[in-house]
């Protein structure tokens, strides 16, 4: 059977850790029959959660891709792409990914913990890509749930658009029923693990209730087009059921409509006319407007309609190493249609790729598929020279598609190899586990000599390295990064003078200078001036001074760290006709600068950044200490959403373990980003605490 654009609906569940998105995946699975058995987290067989470390954790770590057939009320078949999204704020790439090519976001919301850290950031990213967005009020069925409160939260964080559809008759251990205000009926769920229901008449205790709601409901639907809201004024909740579906449509389409459900996704209930929903009045990929991308090699926009019969173009948003079978490179098609054998080109390095096998993909189980059409999502192995933020197009109509904005890395640590000789099959596996997690970052830093392993806090470090472990058998120790400290000067020396004379037998070494050494700008870097007259230096032997300041800059006087922002100028020395050479005079500048630069008021500087920290309002006390513990600078606190956010500034060197203890003190619900801003002095005490680790560093090398 040919699948149609049309009947596509793409959508990435998403929510806070432990709302229970996996567990939604797994029962729509089973209520649609994918699969005969209802997986648990907790037992390691559902089928989104399937790496070992995901077993092992009870945790999603990576999106996964699963997919299923419902039908709509017209009786299409309607196909169903479902990516199941980690919440745990370390993994949010794998949820920046998941959200670019979806859709419709179905945002999972624990019914006693209300709105969360990744509740909210997960409906920001929605703005920024623009996606249809469904609430789901999950555990219902718990004796804390507390469906009223969570409603009022949903409404105060996200705003009026926010639209109820299901009220339940009896939240708690008992639940098992929902009040549905468009339909005016109670769905009474069966116990049966599949979610199926009946419809019943709502019982005149309820009435007035669902009334209330209903109305609420319509005057939502009725904003979303002037007519309809003209006749609801006239003869108030009264719209007509495709007035209803008109309005539906169109306010979720233009995300003026936020319809909230009720469930319970350990029972499954709920799980069906959630799926109804979408497929009745979620957006298909042929219903967006065209994606705007570029020419290659030029800042050109260019649009790409979404075309059945458009040239093929097609964006990998995920890249996974799988055994037996290599790299599998996760892709939408955002034109045309692709099918095995096709070639095209990835314009990200201009060279051609062959797509071979085409798979459906549910969890780690692979469907073979013939072609993919537009709009579809689907996996293709072993690509050539393709990874994630990559588009590939055809010959006829070259393009490339926005990339993903992945978060920067928030926290570094340095590796080092535990057996030698596996530097260069660390260096490899390193930047292959890059490629399936952007957000993973590796660096060699040549002034601290350390390579670096950089991410989104401590779980997600450590993940990426048990991997390495489990797949390539490669261990590492891991240790605190350097931090790279600067040196400079605060004041000036007039003359700071070195003569270098050595004399073993034969021809000797001599070189002779006087510097003048004195503090730049910031920012300014290093000036050097030749200032000779009369030749007291040749002009042979000036770059070789030169060459000698530069080598000591780089390796750094007080602790072994680059200065920064001094001119030094040669204006007087000396030489000897048989004896001076190059290696003289680099050995005497150098010496005249490190005699001078301890002279001229040094101090050593440190790299500070701007910091944006989010966190709960109820953790401001332990947040703001903990700031201030780690010489931070509060520039600025507000409200963000039910969130606060304080704005800030801090040392690098006091952020080593800032993502692992921000969680801790906020109940894992706090996140913060990063950036670089400027170097300031370290304050004394801390700097001779700096220099008697590097003199002892020393010592012991």
């Amino acid at each position: 059977m040919s699948l149609k654009s049309e009947n596509i609906r793409n959508i990435a569940i998403t929510g806070h850790g432990g709302c229970g998105k996996t567990t939604f995946t797994e029962g729509i699975l089973y209520a649609s029959g994918v699969v005969n058995r209802f997986g648990k987290v907790e037992d390691g067989n559902t089928v989104s959660d399937y790496h070992k470390d995901e077993i092992e954790k009870m945790m999603s770590i990576n999106s996964s891709l699963t997919n299923t057939m419902w039908k709509d009320s017209k009786g299409n078949d309607i196909k169903i792409n479902i990516i199941d999204t980690p919440g745990f704020m370390d993994f949010v790439g794998e949820v920046r990914a998941a959200l670019y090519v979806a859709d419709t976001a179905v945002i999972m919301v624990d019914a006693f913990k209300g709105i969360e850290v990744g509740t909210e950031s997960s409906f920001m990213m929605t703005n920024e890509f623009e996606n249809n967005v469904i609430f789901l009020i999950n555990k219902l069925d718990t004796e804390n749930a507390n469906y009223k409160l969570t409603v009022e939260n949903i409404k105060e964080s996200f705003g009026s658009r926010v639209a109820v559809v299901q009220f339940p008759v009896n939240e708690g251990e008992g639940f098992d029923s929902v009040v549905d205000v468009i339909r005016m009926k109670i769905l009474r769920f069966k116990n049966d693990g599949k979610g199926e229901y009946t419809e019943e008449e709502i019982p005149h205790a309820l009435k007035e209730k669902a009334n209330e709601y209903h109305q609420k409901f319509v005057e939502c639907i009725a904003e979303e087009d002037e007519e309809l809201l003209a006749k609801f004024f006239e003869e108030g909740a009264n719209l007509t059921e495709e007035e209803i579906n008109f309005g539906l449509l169109k306010g979720m389409r233009e995300r003026k409509l936020f319809p909230v459900f009720c469930m319970s996704a350990s029972l499954n209930l709920g799980t069906r006319d959630i799926l109804d929903f979408i497929s009745n009045y979620t957006e298909s990929p042929m219903d967006k407007p065209a994606e705007i991308g570029r020419r290659p090699h030029s800042d050109d926009p260019i649009e790409i309609p979404p075309k059945i019969d458009g040239e093929p173009t097609i964006f990998i948003f995920k890249t996974v190493s799988e055994k037996n079978i290599g790299e599998l490179s996760f892709f939408r098609v955002y034109s045309g249609k692709v099918s095995s054998g096709l070639d095209m080109i990835n314009e990200a390095n201009g060279k051609s790729e062959r797509l071979s096998q085409l798979y459906s993909m549910n969890g780690k189980e692979r469907k073979e598929m013939s072609e993919v059409v537009c709009g579809d999502i689907a996996g293709v192995v072993k690509l050539k020279d393709s990874h994630t933020n990559n588009t590939l197009s055809s010959k006829n109509y070259p393009v490339v598609l926005p990339e993903i904005n992945f978060p920067k890395p928030n926290m570094t640590l340095a590796i080092v190899a535990k057996n030698k000789g596996d530097e260069d099959k660390i260096a490899t596996s390193l930047h292959s586990l890059h490629e399936e997690d952007p957000t993973f970052i590796v660096h060699y830093n040549t002034e601290t000599a350390q390579t670096l392993i950089s991410g989104q806090g401590e779980i997600h470090l450590n993940t990426v390295l048990n991997r390495m472990k489990s797949k390539y058998n490669l261990e590492v120790d891991v240790t605190d990064p350097k931090i790279p400290y600067r040196e400079t000067i605060r004041s000036a020396v007039n003359d700071s003078e070195f003569k270098h004379k050595k004399q073993s037998g034969g021809r000797g070494q001599f070189g002779h200078v006087h510097l003048k050494i004195e503090p730049l700008e910031r920012g300014k870097g290093f000036e050097f001036v030749n200032a000779i007259v009369g030749g007291v230096v040749p002009g042979r032997f000036v770059p070789a001074v030169e060459k000698g300041l530069i080598e000591i800059l780089n390796s750094g006087v007080m602790i072994g760290c680059k200065v920064i922002d001094v001119r030094v100028t040669l204006f007087d020395g000396s030489y000897h006709n048989v004896d001076s050479d190059e290696i003289s005079f680099k050995i005497a500048a150098s010496q005249a600068f490190r005699k001078g630069f301890k002279e001229a008021n040094p101090v050593i500087l440190e790299p500070i950044y701007d910091v944006e920290v989010v966190f709960p309002e109820e953790f401001m006390g332990a947040v703001s200490g903990d700031i201030s513990s780690r010489r931070g600078r509060i520039h600025g606190m507000d409200v963000f959403g039910k969130l606060q956010k304080i704005t800030c500034q801090m040392p690098l060197s006091e952020m080593n373990d800032y993502s692992t203890k921000l969680r801790s003190l906020t109940q894992g619900r706090g996140y913060y980003d990063r950036n670089f801003s400027h170097y300031e002095d370290v304050p004394k005490e801390v700097e001779m605490k700096i220099i008697a680790e590097y003199e002892k560093e020393k010592e012991t090398a």
